[in-house]
């Protein structure tokens, strides 16, 4: 087997486990009260199960980037969501949508054309000292800016979470070739030691974003995690990293229209996935009356004596999102 093919073949298992792990974090925020803190998520098995998914997930990305280049590798990340599909289903006890396989399809063939234009030879430029503390200095930046308090906090905190982990694995690729170059260099040296604790810290960092994201459900916060991934790898492979699309203009033309194919293939996953698990997300023609669609149901249905006047809206539940 070739280095790019194994790179997609620990891409796509790697994938299976981050869904695997997002479907268990979006479930386990379901049942956490927000003002929960860290130290009491720490003796939860869900949480260490959540963790354990993700480790393994982030293991195998780790060894596909040792063998492609981000431009190759991190747009196979947005299979997480086409995983995490029937995975999410399956937990709520339902069929997969028309929706759901309409974005499903457009997505995948949206990652085929990018496959088709990626670079396909193993990495093997890294960052150098002040490039890896420019990129680390920036991404704290732009994370604490999304971190502010304001509107809609899932999804920037989604996009934060998306940013951090896409520079991680940009920065995990100079670690892991610069550990394995058999050039005679230094194995240890002051950038490694910087590029690893920004590492480290990143990793965390996505992770603990992420469970806060997927509090409001976790369909829209995933896309977003999905899309802004890839993104921020990508720009430094291709602004640092000297990796290149191959083919000329038309592998450009290529992989915009494989990018928009993409993009809306994930935007539909994430609507059909916010329709089905998010209880805030009512149907227009719902009778007064029937209770709220939830992913646990608490209580049992509403009397019809007890139904609100005609033009006032039902309250949710106090549970819903369990």
């Amino acid at each position: 087997m070739n280095a790019t093919l194994l790179a997609v073949a620990l891409s796509l298992v790697s994938a299976g486990a981050y869904a695997a792990a997002a479907v268990a974090q979006s479930r386990l925020a379901g049942r956490t009260d927000p003002s929960t803190g860290v130290l009491r998520l720490l003796g939860r098995g869900a949480w260490w199960s959540a963790v354990g998914l993700n480790a393994a997930g982030a293991l195998l990305h780790v060894a596909a980037l040792n063998f492609g280049p981000l431009t190759l590798v991190q747009p196979l990340g947005a299979l997480t969501l086409v995983v995490a599909v029937p995975l999410g289903a399956r937990a709520a006890g339902r069929r997969v949508g028309r929706t759901e396989w309409r974005g499903t399809a457009l997505t995948l063939l949206g990652l085929g054309a990018l496959l088709l234009t990626a670079g396909g030879s193993a990495p093997h430029e890294t960052l150098s000292l002040p490039e890896a503390l420019g990129v680390g200095a920036a991404t704290m930046a732009v994370v604490a800016g999304l971190g502010r308090p304001g509107a809609r906090p899932g999804l920037r905190h989604a996009a934060a979470s998306g940013i951090i982990s896409g520079v991680a694995s940009a920065l995990t690729q100079t670690l892991t070739v610069a550990v394995t170059d058999h050039s005679g260099g230094p194995l240890f040296s002051w950038r490694l030691l910087t590029v690893a604790l920004f590492v480290s810290a990143f990793a965390m960092g996505g992770l603990l974003l992420s469970q806060t994201a997927y509090r409001g459900g976790l369909g829209a916060p995933l896309a977003v995690v999905t899309l802004a991934n890839p993104v921020a790898a990508a720009a430094i492979g291709l602004a640092l990293l000297g990796e290149r699309l191959q083919g000329g203009p038309v592998s450009l033309v290529l992989a915009l229209l494989g990018t928009a194919a993409a993009v809306r293939g994930v935007v539909l996953l994430s609507r059909a996935q916010a329709r089905n698990t998010d209880p805030a997300v009512l149907p227009e023609a719902s009778v007064p009356g029937d209770q709220v669609p939830s992913r646990v149901v608490i209580g049992s249905p509403r009397r019809a004596d007890t139904a609100p006047p005609a033009g006032v809206p039902e309250p949710l539940p106090a549970h819903a999102s369990g």
